[in-house]
């Protein structure tokens, strides 16, 4: 079993906070193994009859437990799931749990106390640079066509059916449960077009007329892809100035290897990888930061960043992902920093080893490679 390091740190750490964790992610992201890696916690797999049994008087089994860890793996399978973790955070604190599942508490009806102010939340991501280290592996170009979810990332051979098969168990085993939709043939087919067209401006009225719904009922599609974490939605950064943009946002499909497979790439030529990148850049920003505080910029001349960091009570910070910085341009960071005089502007290039900066036309630009990136927003956090 491969041991992902910092999921388990930050998953210790967490805990030295709140009694209770929230441990998310789509299927296949590995959150069983994960949680089963755990040391000095105790598992239970709530999809069991035997361990369902267990938990039906929560107070008796919290009391059973001393002062142990315990792992409550796909806990929504629970009656009232919500109640044993409320329970054992007033009640309990010295049992630290980590709960899992594939969607939100809110996304689910068995929650009604959503636990606010006493359970901690992480999104365990697709596989990070950390990740890729611990299984041994440095291949990008792997990374990028078969993504981040370890059982396709790791097996020798391409997993060719996995794509379709991990729809039809998110069809099945998520939105049946948690949501009422009948338009199976929309819904998957607004799935894949996202996927395909992962990173554009999002239209409604477009996707509308091609998944042959009206514009309400596509909003609703995003939001659960959003609440299920199949796709991350990026608003635009802005200060209402008249010549931005301001209501269209950008939606990133969870993992690269989803855009391959729905764009139609089995090969990835050197023009694909920039987009690629972009996505990882995100991944990895996602995973470490633990935090929703990312926008993107683009004004009605069509000029866009990529990414802009902006925590409140922070200066914004303007990142551009390129794949060599040597082809980065930095006209549209000079146009943001003309709206933003405070702002920061960065280019994440991959193959930038030790951080520099560069002038021009008067204006400071960073360039960084990820993990120096990453490392940057860390110290930027309220």
């Amino acid at each position: 079993m491969y041991k992902r390091t910092y999921w388990v740190q930050l998953i210790e750490d967490s805990l030295k906070e709140r009694s209770v964790l929230w441990l998310m992610g789509v299927r296949r992201t590995g959150k069983t193994t994960l949680s089963q890696s755990l040391p000095g916690f105790e598992y239970f797999d709530c999809e069991l009859p035997s361990h369902r049994k267990r938990m039906e008087d929560p107070e008796d089994f919290l009391s059973s437990l001393g002062k142990k860890n315990i792992v409550l793996d796909e806990i929504h399978r629970l009656p009232n799931p919500s109640q044993i973790l409320k329970i054992a955070a007033d009640h309990f604190p010295k049992v630290k749990i980590v709960a899992t599942g594939s969607s939100t508490l809110t996304a689910s009806t068995k929650f009604k106390d959503t636990l606010t102010g006493r359970k901690r939340n992480i999104l365990l991501t697709p596989m990070t640079a950390a990740d890729m280290a611990d299984f041994g592996t440095n291949d990008l170009g792997r990374r990028f066509l078969r993504g981040g979810l370890p059982p396709f990332h790791l097996p020798p051979e391409f997993p060719e059916k996995a794509f379709q098969e991990w729809v039809d168990d998110y069809w099945a085993k998520d939105i049946l449960n948690l949501y009422r939709l009948d338009l199976k043939a929309s819904f998957e087919r607004f799935m894949e077009l996202l996927w395909a067209q992962s990173g554009g401006i999002f239209e409604a009225s477009h996707f509308a007329r091609l998944c042959e719904v009206n514009r309400k009922t596509i909003a609703n599609y995003l939001n659960i892809l959003a609440d299920t974490h199949v796709v991350r939605v990026i608003r635009p950064f802005s200060s209402h100035k008249a010549t931005e943009i301001v209501s269209s946002p950008k939606v990133y499909g969870f993992d690269t290897g989803f855009v391959c497979y729905y764009r139609g790439w089995r090969d990835l030529r050197s023009d694909d990888m920039g987009l690629l990148w972009e996505h990882f850049v995100l991944n990895e920003i996602s995973a470490r930061l633990q935090s929703d505080h990312m926008r993107y910029w683009r004004d009605k001349r069509h000029r866009e960043i990529d990414f802009v960091w902006a925590p409140p009570g922070n200066i914004p910070t303007a990142i551009e992902c390129k794949w060599f910085a040597a082809n980065a341009e930095t006209a549209n960071l000079e146009a943001f920093k003309g709206l933003y005089p405070k702002s920061r502007l960065v280019v994440a290039a991959r193959d930038v080893a030790k951080p520099y900066r560069q002038n021009s036309h008067g204006i400071e630009i960073e360039y960084m490679g990820l993990e120096n990136l990453v490392r940057s927003l860390e110290g930027k956090l309220a």
